[in-house]
This record gives C-alpha cells, structure tokens and sequence, in this order.
C-alpha cells in the first residue's frame, strides 16, 4: 500500500480542514504547557502556585466534560468547536496582555486556565463526534490516526520550541502564539459547512441518562472506560515515582526528561503504525499489546539503565498510541451519531477520574510499603488489567470494519441512523460495503 493510499483521508476536503485545525490547537496547547509554569513563577509564585493553575485548568476539564458531551450532541460539533477555540484564544491572549505587560497576577492565571480548561471540556467530545461527518467510513481510522501524529509530533517539538522562546522572550509570548492558534484553528472550522439538525432531544439530565445508557448497553464500551482508569491509576505511581529514583539512583532530571521522551517518540510511532496496520480484532490485539507498559515501571525497581527505561517507555507508548487509535475509531463506528459526544465525555471523565487519586496516594503507599514495593504494584495492575479487559467477551468480539478505497476524491454521503442501543452488546448492525458517512 502506498504512501499516498496511507494519506487518502487528506484527499477529502472536510477532514483535511479538521486536520488543520487541529493541528494548529495542537501546537498551541503543547507549547503553553511550558510556559504556564514559567508565567507563575516569573510573577513570584512557588511550586504550590505552579500546581494550583494547573489545577485551575484540570477541575473545569473534568467538571464539564459531561456538559461538553450534551452540548456536543444537541447543536452542530464545529460551531461547539468554534466557539471553545474562540473562547480559549481570548482566554490566551488575555494571558499574553497581562505578562507582557508586567500586571500579572496569580488568580489571573488561575482564571485564564480555567477558561482554556473548560473549553476544552466541550471542543473534546465535539471534535471526537465530528470526524466521522467528515470522512469516509472505512478511511475512519486513517483520519483518527493522521489526527494522533500531528497531536505527538507536535507534543514532542511543542515544548522544546517553547523553551526556547520562554527562555529568550518569556511566557507572554508563548501564550499569544496559543491564541493565534486557536484563531487559526477556528478560521478552517468556519470554512466547513454546518452539520444536519440533532435530532430532538430531552432536557439535560433526561439526555445525560441516555448518554450513559448508551455506555452501559455494551460491555466493550464500559469494560474498556473501567480499564482506563486503572490503568491511568497505575501510571501516576509510575510519574510521581519516576523522578523519586531518577533523582536518588540515576542522572536526576537530565535521565527522567530521556525517559519521558522515549514515550514522546514512541506516540509518533504507534500513530504511524495505526496508518498501515488494521488487526481483525482491534481491541483485543491492542489491549493485549499495552499490557507491556508494566516492564517501565519494573525496570526502574532495580534500576536498568536510563537508555533501556526510556526503550521501554518507547515501546509502552508506541502500543499505546495505536490502541488508543483503534479504540477510538471502535467507538466512531459503533455509537450512534447523535450520542457519540456524549460516550466521549464518558470515556474521558471516567479514564480521568482515578489519576488524581494515583497522584495523591502513591507517595503515601511508597513511604508505608517502599518505592520498589509500590512499583511492582503498578506493573501489576498495568499487567493483569490489560490482559483481563482483552480477554473481555465483548471486547474479543470487536472486529475491524472495510479497508480504506482507492485513493481518489469521495463524497461522503449520509447513512441510515444506527439504534440507539445495540440488542447484544457484543454485537453490532452492518453497515454499507460503500464509503459513508456516520454521524453521532
């Protein structure tokens, strides 16, 4: 298969402006992960005042993300996407003005991460919903994949361009090229035409039940959404411990920024591999594969050397960038168009809502069982969930859908709704032989 085949989903306009977009609130966002810390501590803050903006932006993602999936669903997903990267680039540029300026305050920070937080809560669900109206069917895990390389690649060159420029020109300077972004980002999504009217819908909490219904309803969905806070879970002992023997048996940050960055190049990887590998039984191969996330932590118990740590974290990430992948193309494929955003914010609040409480409570257990201890108690949770959720019946049965057609221009066309609730939650309707176009 060529090249060119691999990239078919760029030949189709409405998703090569989606890609765009994304593209350019993907840089954005990677860059201003390194300036927020610096903008805190440029105006007098300590590490607490650090955490507490991140903070500002991480209780709105979770707190809305439920709301963002109703919303999602109600009204067409680009103007949802819209209106977030509107709302988030003035949140930025009002970042810029304030540092740049020299008024910066600690609670203005705080207030301009909660805005780019909660608008991230309701572009998320919106954008996963969105990619299947705007490609073919069986070019759909082409387009989720070509999405995941820009988003890693630019996770790798986003922070090292904005160290640079952090450390030649400051913060302020970094924020206001998050907010061209998302004008850049919002300026291709306005050039794609509006969606089909959502269906009817019920009141919020009526709309937010079904939303869950449409979670419960299949094992594979649910089974998989419990796996990811597990497994989120497990690697926080992994991130705070990390460090912890990095600091006291290796090289410190130098070799714990290494590591970090074989898992970085590993996303790139794994992306790439999701263009040209389609297992018949996607789930099930890629669970099976992420289960080898658990020798990282295992290595550091002893510790292996820094290059065979960071190789490990290379591989962990690379099988995980591609399930990821195949997961959510899985979920684009099966759940119905109106309430996919919905699922969505599910899938996130629910793979989300444990890594805190890992964050919070691995220091704690390793000072009460040791830091090998908890270690290897993160290897096996990474293990046996990942074996255990891939043996699932529902998920064993998930199977991969058409191959992508011959790289030509296709119009993508509407298809018939699916039911709102499969009757076995293993299995789904078929759907056309023929390029189509799902909508959630």
């Amino acid at each position: 298969m060529s090249i060119r085949h691999r990239l078919g989903a760029l030949q189709e306009q409405r998703f090569r402006l989606l890609w765009t977009a994304q593209s350019f609130s993907s840089l954005g966002d990677s860059m201003v992960l390194v300036a927020v810390p610096f903008a805190a501590l440029q105006i007098g803050g300590s590490p607490t005042a650090v955490g507490l903006v991140f903070a500002a932006n991480l209780v709105p993602r979770i707190a809305l993300m439920l709301v963002g999936g109703v919303w999602a669903d109600r009204l067409p997903r680009q103007h949802v996407m819209i209106a977030a990267d509107l709302i988030r680039g003035l949140g930025q540029a009002a970042g810029a003005f304030v540092l740049l300026t020299g008024v910066a305050e600690l609670w203005q920070l705080a207030f301009i991460a909660a805005i780019h937080g909660s608008g991230a809560a309701f572009f998320t669900p919106a954008a996963s919903g969105f990619i299947p109206e705007t490609v073919s069917q069986p070019r759909l895990q082409q387009a989720n994949a070509l999405i995941g390389i820009s988003r890693n690649v630019f996770a790798v060159v986003g922070p090292a361009l904005a160290g640079i420029l952090v450390h030649a020109f400051g913060p302020g300077w970094v924020y206001g090229i998050d907010a061209a972004t998302f004008a850049l980002s919002a300026s291709f999504l306005v050039r794609l035409p509006a969606g089909r009217p959502r269906t009817a819908h019920k009141n919020f909490v009526a709309d937010l039940v079904e939303g869950w219904r449409q979670v419960t309803a299949r094992s594979w969905v649910w089974a998989s959404i419990l796996y990811f806070a597990v497994w989120n879970f497990a690697t926080a002992a992994f991130l705070v411990l990390g460090p912890v023997v990095s600091d006291r048996e290796l090289g410190g940050a130098r070799d714990w920024g290494l590591i970090l960055s074989g898992g970085a190049i590993g996303s790139v990887v794994g992306s790439l591999l999701a263009l040209r590998l389609r297992p018949r039984r996607p789930l099930f191969i890629g669970y099976l594969l992420i289960s080898g996330a658990a020798l990282q932590p295992i290595l550091l118990v002893r510790p292996f050397p820094v290059l065979v740590i960071a190789a490990a974290g290379f591989l962990a990430w690379v099988t995980l960038a591609f399930t990821l992948t195949l997961w959510q193309t899985a979920l684009q494929e099966r759940i119905p168009r109106e309430a996919l955003s919905r699922v969505v914010s599910y899938d996130w609040l629910g793979s989300l809502v444990l890594m805190p409480v890992g964050f919070v409570v691995a220091g704690p257990l390793a000072e009460a069982i040791g830091i090998d201890a908890t270690l290897w108690l993160a290897a096996g949770l990474l293990f046996f969930s990942s074996v255990a959720v891939a043996l699932a019946p529902g998920v064993r049965r998930i199977t991969q859908r058409g191959e992508a057609p011959p790289l030509r221009e296709v119009e993508v066309e509407p298809v018939a709704e699916a039911s709102l609730v499969d009757a076995d939650p293993g299995v789904v309707p078929a759907l056309p032989t023929r390029p189509s176009h799902r909508v959630r």
